[in-house]
């Protein structure tokens, strides 16, 4: 049976008049700030003291939106007649979000824990080429990281933990003061004390009886 005309305009009114009557659901962003999960997906934040400059997140973003200049230092070597050694001081670390498809690649290739989600998202700019945010900027983000989900209390010990905490305790055990000496007055009095001198029970034993009487 085809419907009568005019029916597919009473229905978009009916579901018109059913949401007028209803309260609005509307987030007055900005002046209400929406209620965001905390592991929201927001911007990057960089910690810059895990970072080694191995380059792993810039070669494996697809995007290549991640831009890092470093140079060679020389290390004095720690003891004497040690080797130096060399290392990457990291001089720029930059990520431009016009690029960025939030994959967070570079966040799970990162071997050193030196990239993390932040929940922040306004950092809209009126020009494109200021999108491109350098570490100073991704180290204020890096504040802003949630701490991460407690663990399960059956859950093994991380490995990195428990070698912590042998080394903590065998460091507290060398610490320990030794064993206290003995006073000075308990050592004096022990000094003075008479000892027997070595063989008197052997003299002792060794001399004759006196005869008992009633005995020849």
């Amino acid at each position: 049976m085809a419907p009568f005309p005019g029916s597919g305009l009473a229905k978009g009114l009916a579901v018109t008049l059913r949401t007028m009557t209803k309260k609005t659901v509307t987030e007055q962003y900005p002046d209400v700030q929406p209620d965001l999960p905390p592991r929201t997906r927001g911007v990057i934040g960089l910690f810059e003291e895990n970072c080694t400059v191995c380059m792993l997140c810039a070669r494996e973003c697809p995007d290549w939106c991640i831009y890092i200049d470093s140079h060679k230092e020389t290390v004095p070597a720690a003891t004497p007649g040690g080797r130096e050694r060399s290392r990457n001081v990291l001089d720029r670390f930059a990520i431009d979000f016009s690029l960025c498809m939030y994959c967070g690649i570079c966040i799970e290739v990162c071997p050193f824990d030196a990239l993390f989600w932040s929940p922040e998202f306004e950092y809209a700019e009126t020009d494109i080429r200021d999108l491109t945010h350098e570490r100073d900027k991704l180290r204020e983000w890096m504040w802003t990281v949630p701490a991460p989900p407690a663990l399960d209390p059956g859950a093994e010990e991380p490995k990195e933990l428990a070698a912590a905490r042998r080394t903590a305790e065998k460091l507290a055990a060398q610490q320990q003061p030794p064993a206290t000496e003995p006073h000075a007055d308990e050592q004096a009095r022990a000094a003075e004390r008479p000892t027997r001198p070595q063989g008197d029970s052997k003299q002792q034993t060794d001399q004759p009886r006196p005869p008992q009487e009633g005995t020849e």
